[in-house]
């Protein structure tokens, strides 16, 4: 089943939303030229009279099958014939199969007539079952988007493979104590009290490094970058506003507070597997973790917290183990 959240289906829909909206006045304009091709007055004269019947087109040309243009480019509001005979062979949509019946939709690309992302929808024109040339409707992605709005965005658990030569040395390596680990419990607690009353919805703890990264409500398009001696600084509170946990959260304070204290075990559960950082996102109730594996998991908080130690120490060092004595092995296949 496709995911309703993945970039793929959400283009895949916003392609068929302009298909379906153009298919038939298209049809429609291909049938009328048909008439009368590849006469170029006659073209250019039903191309403007019908561009506007076509939703959201910027920009309207014919072309025949050796791939040239044999019409002006018709806009809503001008025409233009300084690209009469241009050769289009190179155009990003005729890299791929061209339809000899209805129409294709192109992927975005910049537009060299006017240096805009578009997307051409190509009709073909046929009569008498031979196909004529093609009929190119050219729309501009910010036209196409100007009323848009994003879907929400449906929390789910993604696990990333890391770096394969970090993975295969693993073992011969484990966790260096920090200065953020020698003070884990008091930088924990100090981040709870930024989330819970000084608006901050997002934070990232890089435990090695001893940096941290936080988001704030009042300022949501930049973070702030805070370092283990800033954390540490009892008076750290006084530097953001006091603020209402938001109402726009989607977990407890509870559940954040359960969080961390999930992110210190898996930081010191393992001397070779532990977590190196980790981020918490109130709003989505998303956290991310990377490992010293270099492997990364998002997941929703509460099936974060419901994971058992197995799974994150049992089957995740098995795994790993495993796959650095792959690595490990030489390669013994050759030319016969």
């Amino acid at each position: 089943m496709a995911d309703p959240n993945s970039v793929h289906t959400l283009i895949l829909a916003k392609k068929e939303q302009l298909a379906k909206r153009i298919k038939q006045p298209l049809a429609e304009l291909a049938e009328m030229c048909s008439e009368i091709w590849p006469d170029q007055k006659q073209i250019d004269e039903i191309l403007r009279h019908e561009i506007g019947a076509i939703p959201d087109c910027s920009l309207l040309y014919a072309w025949n099958v050796e791939g040239h243009v044999i019409s002006c480019m018709i806009l809503p509001d001008r025409i233009d014939d300084s690209w009469l005979g241009r050769d289009l062979q190179e155009r990003p949509y005729l890299t791929k199969h061209l339809p000899y019946m209805g129409i294709m939709l192109s992927s975005v690309y910049r537009s060299d007539y006017d240096g805009r992302e578009c997307i051409t929808a190509l009709q073909a024109v046929n009569r008498d079952n031979q196909l004529l040339g093609f009929v190119a409707a050219d729309f501009s992605v910010n036209d196409m988007l100007r009323d848009s709005h994003l879907t929400a965005s449906i929390p789910k658990w993604n696990q990333y493979r890391g770096d394969p030569a970090v993975r295969g040395t693993l073992f011969l390596q484990q966790r260096f104590t920090s200065q953020l680990d020698e003070h884990i419990d008091e930088v924990l607690s100090r981040f709870e009290t930024l989330i819970a009353e000084h608006g901050v919805f997002h934070a990232k703890i890089h435990f090695s490094s001893g940096r941290c990264s936080i988001w704030l409500i009042d300022d949501p398009y930049s973070y702030r970058i805070l370092t283990i001696d800033e954390i540490l600084d009892p008076d750290l509170s006084l530097a953001y506003p006091w603020r209402q946990y938001t109402d726009m959260a989607t977990i407890t304070p509870a559940q954040v507070k359960a969080c961390f204290k999930q992110f210190k075990h898996l930081r010191f559960g393992d001397e070779t597997i532990y977590l190196r950082s980790s981020s918490i996102n109130i709003i989505n109730g998303m956290v991310g973790l990377t490992f010293s594996c270099d492997g990364s998991h998002y997941m929703p908080i509460q099936e974060f917290l419901d994971k058992e130690e197995s799974f994150w120490f049992g089957n995740t060092v098995r795994e790993v183990h495993q796959e650095s004595q792959q690595l490990d092995q030489p390669d013994n296949t050759s030319d016969s």
